[in-house]
């Protein structure tokens, strides 16, 4: 039975060469191409690539379904899942799901044989606002006055853009699973970290989640830090009829390489030189911004 997967790709230090770029665009949907190939930017176009090419890898790879059969579609929430009926065996699968999420350099990947999950990736960084507590001033409403305090509690400005965005993380993620987009009022969810300080390499599991204020212990919540800005966090909704003795092991991200991105990919579509010619021609991100 399949695990776990969490899978991580650093999009920022990806130059993608001609031949590169050219079989990423192939081996996806028509529909998924002409997407990105909207992007203005590069470091946008790459981002979404590569959310694109982590699904697929891993509906091909966990349930050994031929990649060019594969057929994605989104909610009317805009959430991705799979349009193939009846190809995960459901005494393996009970409820195969995944989700993807890409922000500042990396794009994430989580996927989960049975529990319900969802996955966000944050930068920290300060969003180009003339002052850390300014931007702090325009977000009061994303987060509950308890959050607001223990960020407050931090004792240098940095600290607190880290827990700001540590808690950003875990409300991104629980919205991406349960797929509702930007309709969730911030304030009904709130989130009680145990453990201080994240760390790259390990799995962060006490932070407790309270819904309209009561504390509701099916949502389990897996921390951690790709690296010294990126915090990653994956929500996980026990199924109903599951032991509230029973959790998903914890999983490190594991970085992935483009050759690893496209080892089972078969490519969909003819090739295109002028999608390479339209992408090359563009600039990485924004001139004057802060990477992203």
């Amino acid at each position: 039975m399949m695990g776990s997967v969490r899978w991580a790709f650093r999009f920022g230090s990806w130059k993608p060469t001609q031949a590169e770029w050219t079989l990423a665009s192939r081996c996806i949907q028509q529909e998924e191409k002409d997407k990105i190939g909207k992007f203005v930017f590069k470091k946008d176009g790459k981002a979404s690539m590569a959310g694109r090419l982590l699904i697929r890898k891993v509906v091909a790879e966990s349930l050994s379904y031929p990649w060019k059969e594969i057929s994605l579609v989104r909610t009317d929430r805009g959430k991705p899942y799979l349009a193939n009926e009846n190809i995960a065996d459901p005494d393996f699968f009970p409820n195969f799901n995944f989700n993807a999420s890409h922000a500042g350099d990396y794009t994430v990947l989580a996927a989960e044989p049975e529990w319900l999950c969802g996955v966000d990736v944050m930068k920290v960084e300060s969003r180009g606002t003339p002052s850390i507590p300014e931007f702090f001033r325009l977000m009061t409403r994303q987060l509950t006055p308890h959050e607001w305090e223990v960020i407050r509690a931090e004792d240098t400005e940095w600290k607190q853009l880290e827990m700001f965005y540590r808690f950003w993380c875990l409300k991104e993620s629980y919205i991406k699973a349960i797929g509702i987009g930007l309709g969730l009022d911030l304030q009904t969810i709130e989130f009680h970290p145990n453990t201080k300080v994240l760390q790259k390499g390990v799995v962060t599991t006490d932070t407790k989640f309270h819904l309209n204020g009561k504390l509701d212990a099916t949502w389990y919540f897996h921390e951690s830090k790709l690296d010294d800005l990126h915090f990653a966090c994956v929500a996980l909704k026990r199924p109903d009829g599951v032991s509230a003795d029973v959790h998903v092991p914890t999983t490190v991200f594991k970085e992935l390489t483009f050759p690893d991105l496209v080892s089972s990919a078969q490519p969909l579509l003819p090739e295109d030189a002028s999608y390479w010619e339209a992408f090359d021609k563009k600039e990485e991100r924004p001139s004057g911004h802060d990477k992203k």
